[in-house]
């Protein structure tokens, strides 16, 4: 089963269009770019929240060491 992470590899702040690129198998560069037109065109401030707390909703994604 797929699921959404924040990313661990793909990061520039929080790893959540990172771990969307991952998600949804795009470039993250992509991502970021349409998440900066999503900000500008909503406000900056509502947009900056819903990125704030999905950082604080979207999990990490787990490290593939097995914990012994």
């Amino acid at each position: 089963m797929k699921r959404l992470y924040r990313s661990r590899t793909e990061k520039k702040f929080g790893g959540i269009c990172g771990g969307l690129g991952e998600y949804l198998d795009f470039d993250p560069t992509i991502v970021r770019l349409f998440m900066l037109i999503f900000i500008f065109f909503t406000g900056i401030i509502p947009g900056i929240i819903g990125y704030l707390i999905a950082m604080w909703i979207i999990p990490e994604k787990p490290t593939t060491e097995s914990q012994s």
